[in-house]
């Protein structure tokens, strides 16, 4: 416990210079700002990573769905700092950025979307790049970093809405990813590491990514969306997640084959292959699914999702389980295609 502690500590320090920085004109100390967020990378970041670790998860999720986070409120300075926080890991290990360029033309791993109904009139993606050989292929690993924030009329003492599952959990998985894939050989594939904004905001942030994508949508070969693998679905074998729309293309039991603890989803009535970010990415043609193992808990939506109720164990054991078949995929000529009859149609 003691690094994850550490870590929490450190950042939170960061954190608190951070929101002063960006949402007031207070002159800060910078050397300590810079001190702070050096130290907790060096906390977080093990160095050439091969494999997923449960302390990593621990501190990362901890951070992300603190109280402190205040909900990472769609469009709000939280989900700007939760955006910044997830691009300075993606710095760590190496990755390309992929987000706004300033006016002297040096790349962030954040970019900025403007959404004109938001708190603070914009939400932010982070982007990261994992360059491979071949020019002409990509696959994404995405999630959303926002949540609901902070309710003042929720019943109750507790009015932070913190997502530890939703989906804390999913950019967990997508930094986690990026780490392991990075410390390892340069993949055949180049593989784009994405958390978008404002999913909680009818995908405010995807949207803007697939209306401006980084390369034409034709080029990504896959997009695996992770949401709300926090905890075990009691309908699936221990130690398995499931794919949303397993039953529509030929990529989950390709994965499946390859290693990962992956089965179809157990709740086809609840459409959830419709309800997350991979589906406007789907209708516009790329294979996208959601990689999820949410059993349909009653702390959906609610303050009491919380990082207390996260099975740690369970999440490091499923995820390490991607690892490889991910990197066969990223590695392989395979490309993943619609069944007859299942790529999904726009609404008339």
């Amino acid at each position: 416990m003691f690094w994850p502690l550490c870590l929490l500590c450190f950042s939170l320090c960061a954190f608190c210079d951070l929101v002063l920085i960006l949402d007031t004109n207070v002159t800060m100390n910078t050397p300590r700002l810079i001190f702070t967020l050096v130290v907790s990378l060096f906390l977080l970041g093990p160095v050439n990573a091969q494999s997923i670790r449960e302390q990593d998860i621990r501190a990362e999720l901890g951070f992300l769905a603190s109280d402190a986070m205040q909900g990472r409120g769609s469009g709000t300075v939280f989900e700007r700092i939760a955006a910044e926080y997830i691009g300075s890991q993606f710095r760590e290990f190496g990755l390309e950025p992929g987000g706004d360029t300033d006016s002297t033309g040096n790349k962030s791993f954040v970019q900025r979307v403007p959404v004109e109904t938001a708190p603070s009139g914009a939400t932010w993606n982070v982007i990261g790049i994992l360059r491979g050989t071949d020019p002409h292929d990509a696959i994404m690993l995405s999630a959303h970093l926002d949540h609901l924030g902070v309710n003042d009329a929720a019943p109750g003492d507790d009015k932070i809405f913190n997502g530890a599952d939703d989906d804390a959990s999913g950019s967990v998985a997508v930094i986690e990813l990026a780490r392991t894939l990075a410390a390892g050989k340069k993949p055949r594939r180049t593989i784009y590491f994405v958390c978008f904004g404002s999913e909680e905001r009818r995908g405010a942030g995807s949207r803007h990514f697939i209306d401006n994508p980084p390369v034409p949508l034709t080029q990504f070969v896959a997009d695996l969306q992770f949401e709300m693998l926090g905890r075990p679905d009691s309908k699936v074998a221990a130690g398995t997640l499931w794919l949303t729309g397993f039953e529509r293309s030929d990529l989950g039991p390709a994965l499946a084959k390859n290693g990962a603890a992956l089965v179809a989803d157990p709740h086809p009535e609840q459409h959830f292959f419709q309800r997350s970010d991979n589906y406007p990415l789907a209708l516009r043609g790329v294979i996208a699914h959601t990689i999820s193992s949410f059993g349909l808990h009653t702390d959906y939506h609610q303050a009491s999702d919380d990082v207390s109720k996260i099975d740690f164990p369970f999440m490091t054991r499923s995820l390490n389980s991607l690892v490889q078949p991910i990197r066969w995929l990223a590695d392989s000529d395979f490309r993943p295609a619609w069944l007859p009859g299942q790529a999904p149609v726009p609404r008339r």
